[in-house]
């Protein structure tokens, strides 16, 4: 089954990118998550180091533009199959690094493409 990794998650209830694990998990979706502070949702453990993570299919992205610069080659180093760029994480100039890495690029949301069936 595929897997997904949230990045740049958090442990605010409010947060898209913590609605995201929960729909994640409701569905089924083997999930893991990144952030910068620790802690666990939805019985998903939030990690903040990335050497933890491997075999990565999907990784949905709720990071800025420019937070997102620090990790372009740890992102790519993970060699996901897709990135989801969710409302405003969009980064025409990492879509290139991702696309010349062989890595396919989704603009999206993922809360959207789970009700929808499309994810």
């Amino acid at each position: 089954m595929a897997k997904a990794l949230v990045f740049g998650a958090s442990l605010d209830p409010g947060r898209y990118s913590n609605m995201a694990i929960r729909r994640l998990v409701e569905n089924n979706i083997e999930t893991t998550a990144f952030g910068i502070r620790g802690g666990t949702v939805s019985g998903v453990q939030i990690k903040d180091k990335l050497d933890d993570f491997q075999n990565i299919d999907t990784i949905t992205l709720y990071l800025n533009p420019i937070k997102q610069k620090e990790y372009y080659q740890k992102i790519v180093d993970l060699n996901p199959k897709r990135i989801i760029f969710n409302p405003g994480t969009e980064n025409p100039e990492f879509y290139q690094i991702l696309e010349n890495a062989g890595i396919q690029v989704e603009v999206a949301c993922t809360l959207v493409l789970l009700a929808t069936g499309q994810y």
